[in-house]
Formats: structure tokens, sequence, C-alpha cells
């Protein structure tokens, strides 16, 4: 196991172990948590809201690290881990292998003290979990945020029974949180909701308009509807290429930009072979993975997520943050951001027709679109902030590391 400290390495020899038996509790004790996640080797939704998330935790109250089974070094965002990062390479959870890293995760866990154990995904979830509670490991926490698509038959029976293992499992929107506790049988007092947040100050300071356009090759009178997620067959481009097809019918200068790394190539294959049978080319353009989404979805008219399943879109509340009038499909916790017809419009997912129809309706009446844009940048700031985010974790953890130090003692 490789243990990578791209950020200062803390001094654990200096510190109290808040959670240890033989140690008074006090308040000045930093809580030591660790992260595990199955891989970061792509900048998803769920890779990104961690790194964020570990770096915004109070110095004086947290100590976190974070381990992940695979790692790609090229990323930037990863090389500058705001923890050091261990990496346990791991390809099986079921073989001699596997018994090794057990064995390496369990003396991590030990050396390093960890109070709480924090599991994002399903290797994460349910290997690693499992060899934090045989280890003692007083706080155990994992985090849902998809409806579950990815799941086979084998992880929906493994979730049942070591479901109700962990202290908590927070959910990223309500009907995650519903499906968690129908599916997997969880006791509802264990599943929590934490929404993601989005820190409006970045989104603020990023300074531009419709002149940006020129740099993406965007006519400025085209109108411009942007989407952003990986290209995968659940985002629903494909529906949404449908879409842009009868948009264009109306608006033959409209551009539609897809922003996202390719994590599925035969996907986007097909994708771009229906471009052109469609005669979109001039239309439809695939962007790749971006670091300059915010300005893309500021020069844009509208925002589009056609996604067949979504648990709780980060990509939606930020175009919502930039007051961009929003389409999402009426799937996963989408409907807990958009209020349709107030703040943006929810439609049927697999409707090329519902999904143009609301897309023409923001491009035919633009005082009702930045009207609807106002409001969506209200619902974001009421509700999903990454301040409020961050405060509810802290408060959760503090909770947590609490009541187990109180059965310890």
């Amino acid at each position: 196991m490789r243990i990578l400290t791209n950020a200062a390495e803390r001094d654990l020899s200096t510190e109290w172990h808040a959670l240890s038996p033989t140690r008074a509790c006090t308040n000045t004790r930093r809580i030591r948590i660790l992260y595990i996640i199955d891989q970061l080797c792509t900048v998803g939704g769920a890779e990104r809201a961690l790194i964020r998330l570990i770096g915004a935790l109070p110095e004086d109250k947290f100590s976190p690290e974070l381990l992940t089974f695979r790692w790609d070094s090229t990323i930037e965002l990863f090389k500058r881990s705001p923890c050091p990062l261990h990496v346990l390479p791991l390809r099986r959870t079921y073989d001699w292998t596997a018994l090794k890293a057990a064995r390496q995760l369990r003396e991590l866990l030990h050396n390093r003290r960890i109070d709480i154990v924090h599991t994002f995904h399903e290797s994460s979830d349910l290997w690693g979990g499992m060899i934090a509670k045989l280890s003692g490991v007083p706080i155990l926490i994992s985090s849902r945020r998809d409806m579950g698509y990815l799941r086979s038959v084998k992880h929906e029976i493994a979730y049942r029974v070591f479901g109700n293992c962990f202290d908590k499992v927070l959910a990223v929107s309500e009907r995650v949180r519903e499906r968690c506790i129908s599916a997997e049988r969880l006791t509802p007092s264990r599943v929590t909701t934490v929404y993601n947040g989005i820190c409006l100050a970045e989104i603020d300071s990023v300074c531009t308009n419709r002149t940006y356009r020129s740099g993406l090759g965007v006519p400025m009178e085209a109108q411009l509807v942007a989407a952003v997620g990986n290209i995968r067959r659940i985002k629903g481009f494909d529906v949404l290429i449908r879409a842009a097809q009868l948009v264009c019918m109306e608006y033959p200068k409209a551009a539609f930009l897809l922003v996202g790394e390719s994590s599925d190539r035969q996907c986007q294959a097909e994708l771009r072979d229906m471009v052109n049978n469609l005669d979109l080319s001039p239309n439809v353009r695939f962007l790749g993975s971006r670091t300059d989404i915010v300005p893309i979805l500021k020069a844009s008219d509208v925002f589009c997520l056609p996604s067949r399943s979504e648990g709780f879109s980060n990509s939606l509340i930020e175009a919502m943050a930039c007051r961009l009038p929003c389409v999402a499909t009426d799937v996963g916790g989408n409907g807990e951001a958009i209020m349709d017809g107030i703040n943006g419009y929810l439609v049927p997912p697999e409707s090329p027709q519902a999904l143009a129809g609301a897309i023409l309706q923001f491009l035919k009446e633009p005082d009702r679109a930045q009207s609807m844009g106002r409001e969506a940048r209200g619902t974001v700031e009421n509700r999903f902030t990454f301040e409020g985010m961050i405060e509810r974790l802290v408060a959760m953890y503090e909770e947590l590391a609490q009541s187990a130090a109180k059965r310890i003692n």
C-alpha cells in the first residue's frame, strides 16, 4: 500500500485519540476520519464532492485521510489531495489477495487510530465497511449517491445483510433515502438526507457573459443549450440529441453542448453516429471533460439534464446557481430541486418531445426563462449551499463521536 502525502502530514504523535477507552475525552481532540472510495480515476460528481468536503473540514476538529483502491496520478484534482492519500490495490474482494489487502487496511485503521470510516460506492461500503467493523472502528458511515442502477443482484443481497451495520447512511436526496430504506430494509432512523451543496462565492467570482461563446465556436446569435455529465447511457444524451432535432426545426442555429468525460466509448460512438445520421453535426458538439464549466453555463441560454436515473445532480444545482433556466427529467432527486413551472421544468424520462417542448418554451419566452433562472438561484441559496452541507456533516460527525465515546466509557 502506498501512502501519498500531497497535503502536509499531521503530527499524529502529538494528538490525543478522541475515542480511545484508555484516555479521557476533551473537546480539543481532533476526530480522525478515513474516507474510502472505490477509485479516483475519473472526476465525477462523487469524487469532486469528496475532495471538496475533505478540504472544507475544520482543521481544529478533524484529521481526515483518504483511501482508494485505484488512482489516476495524472488527474490534477487528485494530485492535490487535501489530506494524506492511501492507495490500496484491490482487484477483487473475494480472492487471496483481498486477504492481504484486508490485513493492510486493518493495520492502517489501528496505526492511524481511526475514529470514523466513511465509505463511498459498493466495494468501499461492503468490503471496506466490513473490515472496518471487524477492526473495531467506533463509527461506520456510508454515503449513497444514486438510485442503485449499477448494483448487481449480489450487491443488493449484500446491502440487505450488511446495511444495518452502518451507524449512519447518508443519502443525497429524499428519493435516495426512501430507496435505501425499502430496498435495503434499513432502519429509517439510520438514514439521513444531506443534500449536495454549491459554493456560491466561487460561482459568483466567475465573470463571463455571452462573449465567451466565441472561444467555444458558437455564434453570438445562436440559442445555446448546455448539458453536463459523463458520457454514458444512464445520462440520456441520446434522448437529448433527438430533442435537439426537434428544437432545430424551429431554431436552425441552436447549439447543443455536451460537456463531460467519456466513461463509455461505445456509448459515445453511438451518440456521434446518431448526430451524423440526423444531420446535426453543426448543432451538437461534444466538448469532453472541461474545467470551465461555470463560464460555459453562464454563456448558455438553457441547461438540460436528460438523465434516466439520478440520485441528486451537482450539475443541476450548479446551473441553477448560475441563474440558468433548467429542464430536468423527473427522476431521483431532481424534483427536490426543480419545482415544475416555478424555478424550471420537469419532464418525463425517455421523451424527446417533452424535452424539446420545455427547451422551446424557454427559448420562446426569454423573460419567463430569466424569471425562472432567478427563482432557481434563490432555491440554491435557501437549500443547497456548500456551507450548509458542511455544517450538517460536521454536526453529525461530532454527535456520532460523542455517542461513541459515551458507549466506550
